[in-house]
This record gives C-alpha cells, structure tokens and sequence, in this order.
C-alpha cells in the first residue's frame, strides 16, 4: 500500500513540508454504526441527572380520604395528594434517582476515534499546520493567523462567521494561544490527548497543531487501547483430559459401596406342613 503523506503549512498558510500518517489511524473504513453508538453514550454520560419531581408519595398533606365515597354527589376522591388536586404530586415527573450513563469499552471508543479521523482525512479536512504561537494573548493577532489559513485550498471557510467551523487541537498547552482564539465564537481548542469523537464531528474543519508529535501522541494513545491490524494466532494447545487408570476406578467403586450398608433380607425359617392320619381299613 502507498504511504499515507499530507502538506505541513506555516500559520501564515505557505507549505513548509510533509508528514507521513500512520494507516492505522488516518486510513479506516468509515463505520457509522459504531461511530453512532459512541457519540450516544458519549453524550449520555454527560447528562447530570439531577432533576427531581415529587410524587404523591413525597408531597407534604394529609392522608385522609377528602369526603366519604357516597352520598355526597360529588366525585370519589382517596387523597389530597393526588396528582390531579392542587398541591398534589406529580404523576410522571423525572426522578434523580434514573441513571443516563452508558459503558463504552476501549476499544470501541478508539475505533469510532479511528473512522472519524479517516473519515475527515478522506474529505480533506484536516489541517497540519507547524506552529500558531502568539507573542500577544490579543484576538486580532488569532484572526490574522486564520484569515492566513483561509487562504489554504479547500479551507476557504475559515475565515468566515460560520458557528462552529474549526477545532484547533494543541500538543502543549499554550496560554496566550488559548486567550487569544478564546473570543472566536467558530473555534474551539482542545488537547490532542483528550480528543474525541463528538469535538471531530462537531466541525467542519479540524487543525491539528505541531503535527510530529501530535501523530505520535494519537499514535501511542491509540495503540494502548486497540489496534486495528490482525493478531497473531497462539499456538494454544487444547488440554486433553488424562485417562483414569482401571485401578483407581475399582478404589471408587469399592468406597462408595463401603459408604452404603448394604440391606440384608431376614431369612423365614419354612414352616413344616403336618401330613394327615391315613385311616386303616378294617
């Protein structure tokens, strides 16, 4: 297979080089049922879970049945607590007792990881840019540094006021970097250790900064956890179960017969018939 190459541009947006991508990162078949299944519980487990409603078994009031059941004309009624009296509980309100949160193994978070990576590698839109450091924390000097950008073909969007159009990811964290792309409303920073799949897709475009160590790091991170190449079969041997010797078999038969008493029948002495007196005959 060909190597896997994309351009490296200055902040000022003049290529400066290439770099050679890992296939098993940047060169997934895209898979949109696992990718779903991640964005869900991804997002599920960001839920807080906190809202609370009381019902009729929490509500502060009486117990006792309003009226009698008859007689009155008036409707049956068992409690002033009742979801349909004032005051009364809700019926069907959310619980903080109900858990949102979803498990999501490893190695399904990685490969999600690793199709959208693909995915936005595919589409042209990921950007390797070398460096975007500031010498002043000031939001003007970040606009320049992404009207240059623009400039790139096929990031043409950039510059504009689209929401959410780029999410800038770092290797170190940079303080006056942070503070000066903070008051852009269309971008967003992120860590290249923490990145996930619901901050990809939420973009249009994704800039990966300082890209060596950035891949390295995606590299390493995602190797821990998974790997998409296939493994080496083991040699593993099925055990076979030894065969009992004849003798040990005889030593059990002969302790279980041992454990039981056998039942011994009584023997019925016969009874004797008594012969009858033969008459003689005169």
């Amino acid at each position: 297979m060909a190597e896997l190459k994309a351009k490296i541009y200055s902040k000022d947006g003049t290529q400066e080089g290439d770099i050679t991508l890992p296939e098993y990162v940047f060169d997934v078949p895209w898979n949109a049922d696992l990718v779903h299944q991640v964005v869900v519980g991804m997002n599920s487990n960001k839920r807080a879970g906190t809202a609370h409603t009381k019902d009729r078994s929490d509500v502060s009031g009486t117990g006792a049945k309003p009226w009698r059941q008859k007689g009155t004309g008036r409707a049956r009624h068992g409690s002033r607590r009742s979801p349909i009296w004032r005051t009364g509980g809700v019926a069907h309100g959310p619980l903080n007792t109900k858990d949102y949160s979803k498990k999501i193994n490893k190695k399904m978070r990685a490969k999600a990881l690793y199709a959208v990576l693909s995915e936005k590698f595919r589409n042209g839109e990921i950007l390797f840019v070398n460096d975007i450091s500031l010498e002043e924390a000031k939001t003007k000097n970040a606009q320049k540094i992404i009207a240059s950008l623009g400039k790139v073909s096929g990031f043409e969007k950039l510059p504009t006021s689209r929401k959410k159009i780029a999410h800038f990811t770092m290797s170190k964290k940079d303080e006056n970097v942070s503070r000066g792309f903070k008051n852009i409303p269309q971008i967003s920073m992120g860590s290249i250790q923490t990145i996930n799949p619901v901050e990809i897709l939420q973009y249009n475009y994704l800039v990966i900064t300082n890209p060596e160590e950035s891949v390295n790091v995606l590299s390493a991170r995602l190797s821990k956890s998974s790997s998409t190449e296939p493994r080496k079969k083991t040699g593993n041997k099925i055990s076979k179960k030894k065969p009992v010797r004849a003798g040990a078999k005889n030593a059990v038969k002969k302790a279980a017969k041992k454990k039981v008493a056998p039942v011994t029948k009584k023997k019925v002495a016969p009874v004797a018939k008594k012969k009858a007196p033969v008459s003689k005959k005169k």
